[in-house]
């Protein structure tokens, strides 16, 4: 049996981040390390394999880059040094249009867009936790994905700096991405191939 990383009562950096080496993956909240959930299931993986290859092909030859998890997101004004950063995140899905916010090790600075597949153990994370980092901190675009309902959130920033209320949509509709309008995913093929 594996031990359990044992951690004091401080706040983490993404600099002592970086001197993890255990088998076990965190993201940091507010310099809190939290401990991810195990390899995602099935139905997770066909969604985010369907998601990202569509986005992927659409953006050859364009400017923006997909990224899936594990992906460091540093949630921080860029440049930041290592020890002041205390919001890291591994979304399952990312989009970067500006190559000046990747480096080696993932992304300093809000991405464009983010997607989160939502799983039993990760559902007040992604919707409560994660929807009020990625607003702080400028995500343009969050989607939520609701495997079991066949459900898609899009929260889209508004002019306030704010989330407005979320768009829904089923499993039968055509989304337009916000941040790239000539990109249009058809959930059927989302949600295609999902095990019964």
């Amino acid at each position: 049996m594996k031990a359990v990383r044992k951690f004091d009562e401080k706040r983490y950096s993404y600099a002592d981040y970086l001197q993890w080496h255990d088998e076990e993956r965190y993201e940091l909240i507010d310099g809190e390390p939290v401990l991810m959930s195990p390899a995602p299931n099935r139905a997770h993986q066909t969604i985010s394999r369907n998601l990202e290859y569509h986005i992927f092909s659409f953006l050859q030859d364009r400017s923006c880059h997909v990224f899936d998890a594990p992906f460091d997101v540093r949630l921080e004004p860029h440049p930041i040094p290592d020890e002041a950063s205390f919001h890291v995140v591994q979304p399952d899905i990312v989009v970067v249009c500006d190559p000046a916010k990747l480096d080696d090790h993932g992304c300093i600075g809000a991405p464009d867009w983010v997607i989160e597949i939502v799983s039993p153990s990760t559902a007040s994370k992604d919707h409560i936790i994660k929807r009020q980092l990625y607003e702080q901190f400028g995500v343009r675009e969050y989607w939520i994905v609701q495997p079991l309902d066949k459900i898609l959130l899009v929260y889209r920033l508004l002019a306030d700096g704010k989330y407005g209320k979320p768009d829904v949509y089923c499993s039968e509709d055509a989304v337009t991405v916000g941040i790239l309008p000539e990109l249009k995913i058809d959930l059927r093929e989302v949600f295609r191939d999902l095990p019964s």
